[in-house]
């Protein structure tokens, strides 16, 4: 795969798809605007405050990648009803999502590296627009399932290009609470369409999931592209003016820049990376765990217990079900935010193992309260409690996997790539998570339908093989750059 174009003098011929966000070159007119704007311009002289920004603004495009996942669950017998579809054609349409998502993740790391990030993000950004507009109009299941695979397309470039974005601009300091971000706003769509969903009509709910995509848009403009991607590409100028907003322009960025510099230029040139270098440990390594921790946070079945939440409360004996769906997604914000404040403090790795634990535990919890259930009359008062024991395994499994396993899996990938395999590696690593969530939404409902105690056990063995993965092959990556972390792996 061919990742850079160079001149013979070693000069990159491509420039960013998304050249925007040039107001923040001042040169030598800082002095003058600190002059003129005083203490509006001071807001962009704090790194945090700067780095802060950019992050939110990429943050709308995972919270399109909630809503989308959150959408089918409120609207489900709304648009069977609507529309005429069978249980099997709803499932499709449930599913298409994560096939789209595939073909995203795909395309991801090379559209990332071509056009840089900023570009990637506008790419995603069209489809999902134009996805959303085809479900609200649909009057079959044609454009229906359309819609879907635009939707997932745009979500799987979404799922590798923020991540990679939050990594590559913020400090160190900072990486992993900015970088949770990305999953904390995946939880903060899931809960949006869960809550329209108990109030807003299926077609009124497509058209809101337009909006995060039709502001993020307009939001690219104002932010500097990833200065790492910058330097890669060659283009010094822009890379220094680009570190220097994000850090402050009160803020010495001679040793960053040089660390970069150093990293970029021990970095392989060449026009192509084949798979067959991956073979190499400072490639297969930072792979294999980028790989291994994504697709264990699928095999643990949280996207089918997600997914069919409010079946598995009916058949656990919740009335409530739709009501304690949401109180689902609403655990997953806050737990999710207190891992956003946590991971800078307490590390990525112990947090893991914690997360690892914990739903082991409770999934372990869930499927003995199914498994007594099948012993016991529905109308005795054991059975209630076998009830009441599922909900809190299943709540205590949210949080545990909220506070780990959600969203550090993504932080970790985007720290342990390096730069020059970033792109191929992972799309790699997207493609086996987007292809594992088919798998496992795919095969809930027939696990749960065959055997809810079962499913259970099946998904607790992953989860305590998770922690194992954990202990014995996950670095720590607190505290260190970028560049200190992929040169581990040599």
């Amino acid at each position: 795969m061919s990742f850079i174009e160079d001149t013979d003098d070693g000069r990159d011929l491509r420039k960013p798809f998304l050249h925007t966000g040039s107001w923040y070159r001042m040169g030598s007119r800082q002095s003058s605007l600190m002059e003129k704007y005083g203490s509006s311009a001071q807001v962009i002289r704090d790194s945090s405050i700067s780095v802060f920004l950019c992050t939110m603004i990429v943050a709308l495009g995972p919270i399109q990648f909630g809503f989308t996942n959150g959408y089918s669950s409120p609207t489900q017998d709304a648009i069977r009803s609507d529309l005429g579809l069978t249980v099997s054609e709803f499932s499709v349409f449930g599913s298409l999502s994560n096939v789209g998502a595939m073909v995203g993740a795909i395309a991801s790391g090379q559209i990332a590296e071509y056009i840089g990030r900023k570009g990637s993000l506008m790419i995603a950004s069209i489809p999902n627009i134009i996805g959303w507009l085809a479900i609200s109009f649909a009057k079959d299941s044609s454009f229906l399932y359309m819609g879907r695979l635009l939707e997932g397309f745009g979500v799987g470039v979404i799922s590798y290009t923020v991540p990679v974005y939050i990594a590559e601009i913020a400090p160190q300091n900072l990486r992993g609470g900015l970088g949770s971000v990305n999953q904390l706003s995946v939880t903060i769509g899931i809960m949006i369409a869960y809550l329209l969903g108990l109030f807003v009509q299926w077609r009124i709910l497509a058209v809101i999931g337009i909006l995060p995509c039709t502001i993020l848009i307009p939001g690219l403009f104002f932010i500097p592209e990833s200065p790492r991607w910058l330097a890669k590409m060659g283009m010094m100028e822009d890379f220094e003016a680009s570190l220097q907003v994000l850090r402050g322009f009160d803020t010495d960025i001679s040793l960053e820049v040089n660390e970069i510099k150093r990293a970029v230029a021990s970095s392989s040139r060449r026009a192509t990376i084949r798979f067959a270098e991956l073979k190499r440990r400072k490639y297969y390594m930072p792979l294999m765990i980028g790989i291994g921790l994504l697709v264990l946070q699928q095999l643990s079945g949280v996207n089918g217990i997600l997914f069919y939440t409010s079946n598995i409360f009916k058949s656990a004996g919740i009335s409530s079900s739709d009501l304690a769906t949401f109180g689902v997604g609403v655990i997953q914000v806050i737990v999710t935010g207190v891992t956003t404040w946590l991971v800078d403090k307490a590390g990525r790795r112990l947090l893991l193992i914690i997360s690892g634990s914990g739903m082991t535990i409770s999934l372990v919890l869930v499927a003995v309260a199914f498994y007594l259930k099948a012993f016991v009359s529905e109308e005795s008062r054991f059975y209630s409690w076998m009830g009441i024991l599922s909900l809190v395994g299943l709540v205590a499994f949210v949080i545990a996997f909220s506070l780990g396993m959600g969203a550090i899996p993504w932080v970790i990938m985007s720290e342990i790539l390096p730069v020059n395999i970033k792109g191929l590696a992972g799309s790699i690593a997207t493609l086996a998570n987007w292809l594992t969530s088919w798998v496992i939404t795919m095969t809930a409902n027939l696990l749960l339908t065959w055997s809810s105690a079962g499913t259970f056990t099946i998904y607790a063995f992953v989860s305590a093989f998770t922690l194992l993965f954990i202990v014995l092959w996950v670095p720590e990556t607190k505290g260190r750059t970028l560049e200190e972390i992929q040169s581990s792996f040599r």
